[in-house]
């Protein structure tokens, strides 16, 4: 047996699996990633329907973690409420569960099948939710690969010496297991691919259940230790959904340990086999989770803020989100690193655009005066963003520029100015509409709020693509974004023609609502049409642009 092959092997084997899993949540978020932030976006929703929320976004995102840091930056801008977060991500642990009873099935016949339709899907069509799903599908295939390829590549070690050794000591030492479990976990920062694992050496009879169990226990403690690490820099508000759920993982995970160290349990019962019942009783332990904690999500709310307490103040939070310049002024006199820098602080800036518009929609629900003066106080950051670009450029457009480099920083002062024009409609339209919205008691009907929503995600996507474009100058992409524009132009066409069928059926929330519906259409295709105008200047530069939309017509003279 060559151990170092099988290591490279092994390696090989969980970065494939590693890659799947963020291919998976990656295709999902591009896919209906706003639809997703909406679902989770809702302060006024019960612990239960929240827990129902979280399970099923983690299912979609194969992620806890993912849905962790999402529920925490919802609950820093009060989009979230501690005990509805808690419940969610009690729910997202419980979806994971799931995602991992799926997955550990003898599902190797999908591969072909799943590589050929998401290959099929991603590479034929245009349009960006099939591409997504067929991302989605390809995903699903090389997590199912690289689980084969982990089975194969440890085979070999059932007959080595010390596998069974060590597979010994980790059986008769829960502690030792429990904390390999944490650290390995929190090593390769995915509770769903440690758990995949640690079933694929049951199955392979290189890990006994008795070994297998604890590690268990450790992977969900360090499922739960890697949301604390990613959210550490964010606000206290935000930093008490992971902190909480980590108490409540860690607190159950210890009892459990604690009863295994007295008690022989009938855990037979749970599957045939190492490998089954390692996964069946990941899925118990989190079910257990959650039934036993929803009755003391208020006492650990009471417990995070006594450990978290918030002491900032609202202008302070609004601080936090200002970034640091990046415009780096010892290069101003070497052109092509200046340029560079300024797309640095573009992309800083857009940031905070992406702040004031994401939560547009989840205002025009909840109403809320505080959120809304904080998004609104950011447009002076946008405008003094806007003005440093501006100038920073000006002053290097003094010096000795290639025509390219000329091009490109009036592309930048173009960008610079759209953002900035974002950031106004947002606060000055947007926003005005949300409280006349709220002090008239003005009502969307059902079918009007679905073609707003579906109208701001849309933008939100085309946000990612445009600044994509920006910093990597795709021609692909570019047309892309302008495919996207003439949707945009089309989508709202629709809406309109909707619209108005709707006011001469009669709809009285149509009605009410219609200059506020109508302006919010105009808004977010404004919005749209600036961030497409990155995709113009480039398209331009490389002449893959018409002069003119209009049809020539012979002269009939």
């Amino acid at each position: 047996m060559n151990l170092v092959f099988i290591l490279v092997q092994l390696a090989g084997a969980v970065m494939l699996l590693l890659y799947s899993v963020r291919m998976v949540r990656t295709g999902v978020e591009r896919a209906s990633g706003p639809a997703l932030r909406r679902a989770i976006a809702n302060p006024a929703r019960g612990r239960l329907a929240s827990a129902a929320v979280g399970g099923g976004v983690a299912i979609l995102l194969q992620s806890a973690t993912a849905t962790s840091v999402l529920a925490a930056g919802f609950a820093a801008g009060g989009l979230v409420t501690i005990g509805g977060g808690l419940a969610m991500l009690l729910g997202a642990d419980l979806g994971t569960a799931i995602v991992v009873q799926f997955l550990s099935l003898n599902l190797t016949f999908l591969i072909p099948v799943l590589l050929l339709a998401g290959g099929w899907l991603f590479l034929k069509f245009d349009a960006r939710v099939l591409k997504q799903i067929g991302r989605v599908f390809m995903g699903i295939a090389f997590i199912l690969l690289a689980l084969k390829m982990i089975g194969e590549a440890t085979t070999p070690l059932k007959q080595s010496e010390f596998m069974p050794f060590i597979a010994g000591y980790l059986a008769g030492d829960y502690v030792t297991a429990f904390i390999a479990g944490v650290v390995f976990t929190f090593m390769i920062h995915s509770s769903v691919a440690a758990v995949l694992m640690i079933a694929a050496f049951s199955a392979q009879g290189i890990l006994p259940f008795e070994a297998g169990l604890p590690l268990i226990l450790g992977a969900n403690v360090g499922g739960g230790l890697i949301a604390v690490w990613l959210t550490r820099g964010l606000g206290r508000v935000a930093r008490r959904l992971p902190l909480g759920n980590l108490i409540f993982r860690s607190t159950g995970a210890l009892l459990v340990l604690l009863v295994l160290g007295f008690f022989d349990l009938p855990f037979l019962a749970i599957g045939a086999d190492a490998s089954r019942q390692v996964v069946n009783f990941h899925l118990a332990f989190n079910l257990a989770l959650l039934l036993l904690c929803l009755p003391f999500i208020a006492p650990m709310e009471k417990l995070v803020k006594f450990l978290l307490p918030e002491i900032a103040t609202p202008e302070d939070a609004a601080e936090r989100l200002r970034p640091a310049s990046a415009l780096d002024r010892t290069v101003m006199d070497q052109p092509g690193l200046a340029l560079a820098s300024a797309t640095r602080e573009l992309l800083r800036m857009s940031e905070l655009v992406e702040v004031m518009i994401r939560p547009v929609m989840e205002f025009f629900e909840t109403g809320d005066r505080v959120q809304i003066e904080r998004i609104r106080r950011l447009d002076s950051q946008v405008n003094e963003a806007h003005t440093e670009i501006k100038l920073y450029i000006a002053q290097v457009n003094r010096g000795a520029l290639t025509a390219t480099d000329s091009e490109r920083g009036m592309e930048l002062t173009s960008f610079a100015i759209n953002l900035e024009r974002v950031g106004d409609i947002v606060a000055k339209n947007l926003l005005n509409l949300v409280l006349v919205k709220h002090k008239k008691g003005l009502r969307f009907s059902d079918d009007g709020w679905k073609e707003l929503t579906n109208l701001h995600d849309r933008v939100m996507a085309n946000m990612q693509l445009a600044l994509n474009v920006l910093v990597s100058e795709d021609i692909e992409s570019a047309r892309q974004l302008i495919v996207e524009k003439d949707r945009m132009r089309k989508l709202e066409r629709q809406s309109h023609e909707r619209h108005l069928a709707r006011l001469k059926g009669g709809a009285v929330e149509s009605i009410e609502s219609s200059d506020a519906h109508l302006e919010i259409v105009r808004s977010l295709r404004e919005i749209n049409s600036l961030f497409a105008t990155i995709a113009v200047s480039i398209l331009s530069r490389h002449g893959l642009l018409r002069d003119t939309r209009l049809v020539e017509v012979e002269d009939g003279s």
